[in-house]
């Protein structure tokens, strides 16, 4: 099998989630960058210091993931424990603030809680992913310390996204600062905290929004080819949900005659006709959908029937007591309305998750099988969900449609990170 003995050999045999932990650890020898088809990377440079490489290394969620607390909490529903990781309550429901609501994904909860917490949470900020104003169809990280700047940055970012090399934000911060990210990304921030002491005291609380995969920029500009968009030089805005629920892929560009012009897609057209055909290849491999390393993890309930005009609602995990504290606060305060939902609304909301999560130990199998280099995964009952919710085709499928891949994507070759901009 390959080895992976540094971020490089990560970054190159693609088990790379680009989340930035490793540019932060070592900043002075490792730049987040952007990679037309593989998404953000960390373009790194030689370095005398090995300890600091191999704190790296051993943070990076794309090599290493696991629980290393026990998952017998009693305050814990059993019943979605194995499956899903801890989860303490499930609730549903959506931002008190009509704006937040409507302008987020799915009834603007995350918004929300991030209000909150600067306002009334005694947080200084919030670290998170908002759109480049210079290019648009990329992504950066900002630390937001007041209403404007949150309301700002509502709505999903399908395209790369590296938060956690904005994390020295956070350390520099005069009092603690909420994380909002990929579940890879909190993962990534709760590895990081047992080795830096100073990260660790001012993360006040973090949140994951539910992932069924990142797309490379190669995926954002297949779409706004189909948006119209000739050239990604004149594009000025774009969003790829939000306003509504799910909401619509909308644009803003420059049109070759130099007026303003707009284009728009659905949500099912965007992201499961075009976008999701660019998923980065550690995606596939991905064992934590759900955000199970957060305080609170928040998703769609794509159980309920979606009308029209329908303004949105979340649904919302608390996966740790903080995070059932903090939740508890913000509707307290006004500024989330919800309800206490059945556990059973959790895999009713998000079946193809889990059936993708079931994949992934087939998928880990084959490509032991055929050398390729593979993350280590650590109190996920993988197995478990492989063999109980995959039918014997989808079994199957697990097995030889990864081999295929292997191929396609030639795993077994070294790919260099290329800058693109």
């Amino acid at each position: 099998m390959l080895r992976i003995d540094d971020i490089r050999d990560v970054a190159e045999r693609q088990l790379c989630c680009g989340c930035g932990i490793c540019a932060f650890i070592n900043s002075d020898s490792i730049t987040m960058v952007d990679d037309l088809h593989q998404g953000r990377r960390p373009l790194v440079m030689e370095t005398g210091d090995t300890d600091i490489e191999k704190t790296a290394l051993r943070v990076c969620p794309g090599i290493n993931l696991g629980h290393d607390s026990s998952l017998n909490d009693p305050a814990l529903i059993s019943t979605l424990v194995s499956d899903w990781g801890p989860v303490r309550e499930v609730w549903e429901g959506f931002a008190s603030d009509t704006e937040l609501r409507y302008a987020g994904s799915s009834g603007g909860v995350v918004s929300a809680l991030a209000l909150y917490g600067i306002e009334g949470g005694k947080m200084h900020g919030v670290l998170h992913t908002a759109a480049r104003s210079d290019v648009p169809y990329l992504n950066h990280t900002v630390l937001s310390t007041t209403r404007h700047e949150i309301q700002s940055a509502t709505g999903s970012r399908y395209a790369p996204a590296s938060p956690c090399d904005g994390l020295q934000k956070i350390v520099d911060a005069p009092a603690p600062c909420v994380f909002i990210g990929k579940p890879c990304d909190v993962a990534a921030v709760q590895k990081a905290r047992k080795c830096r002491p100073d990260l660790d005291e001012k993360v006040g609380l973090t949140i994951a929004i539910f992932c069924a995969g990142t797309p490379t920029t190669a995926g954002t500009l297949a779409l706004l080819e189909k948006f119209g968009v000739t050239d990604p030089g004149r594009l000025q805005s774009i969003r790829y949900r939000g306003n509504g629920w799910p909401g619509r892929a909308y644009c803003v560009f420059e049109n070759a005659e130099g007026q303003q012009e707009d284009s728009s897609m659905t949500y099912a057209t965007s992201w499961g006709s075009i976008l999701s055909n660019y998923q980065q290849w550690r995606c596939n491999i991905c064992a934590d959908h759900t955000g199970e390393f957060a305080d609170i993890a928040v998703g769609d309930p794509w159980y309920r029937e979606i009308s029209s005009d329908d303004p949105g609602r979340s649904l919302v995990l608390a996966r740790t007591e903080l995070g059932r504290q903090f939740m508890n606060e913000a509707m307290a305060n006004g500024y989330l309305t919800m309800e206490r939902g059945a556990a059973e609304i959790l895999p009713a909301s998000q079946p193809n998750l889990l059936q993708t999560r079931g994949a992934v130990w087939g998928r880990l199998l084959a490509l032991r099988l055929v050398g390729v280099a593979v993350p280590n995964m650590r109190g996920m009952p993988l197995f478990h969900i492989w063999l109980k919710h995959l039918s014997f085709s989808q079994k199957i499928k697990s097995l030889l449609g990864t081999i295929r891949r292997v191929f396609r994507r030639r795993l077994w070759h070294r790919h260099p990170v290329k800058r693109f901009e």
